[in-house]
């Protein structure tokens, strides 16, 4: 898009420690690499810079599907806050990390009223540090 400037969406993904490896996904591999590039275009032509930043110096403990989600946060310049997946998407329905990520992203970018504030009464993740 020329001339407008774009809505950013900021993906952080904090670094891991798994005490299982049935839940081990290379962030840093080649497929994902070309996800977040796939996605980044994806996004850039509906008006949405898309970026992606890791944060090696937070360690989420990974035992379960829920807690990779946990180590995965979006936030847009104009919404309530910096959400990790579980909080935006609730529950994943093919335990599929790359999947989620494209939902909390595109609902990140143009829904995020429908996001619940992190005050609200459910149990959605743990261990992550965001409050829901």
């Amino acid at each position: 898009m020329t001339g407008k400037a774009l809505k950013t969406v900021t993906v952080t993904i904090f670094g891991q420690q798994h005490l299982r490896k049935d839940w081990l996904f290379d962030f840093e591999g080649d497929t994902f690499r070309c996800f977040m590039s796939g996605l980044g275009r994806d996004m850039e032509r509906s008006g949405v810079a898309l970026n992606c930043v890791r944060k090696h110096d937070v360690q989420i403990t990974v035992n379960s599907y829920a807690d990779l989600l946990n180590c995965v946060k979006v936030a847009s310049d104009d919404s309530q806050g910096n959400h990790c997946i579980g909080h935006i998407i609730g529950k994943s329905e093919h335990l599929d990390i790359m999947e989620d990520i494209h939902a909390a992203v595109r609902r990140i970018a143009f829904a995020p009223e429908t996001i619940a504030p992190a005050g609200e009464f459910r149990k959605v993740c743990h261990n992550c540090g965001c409050g829901c």
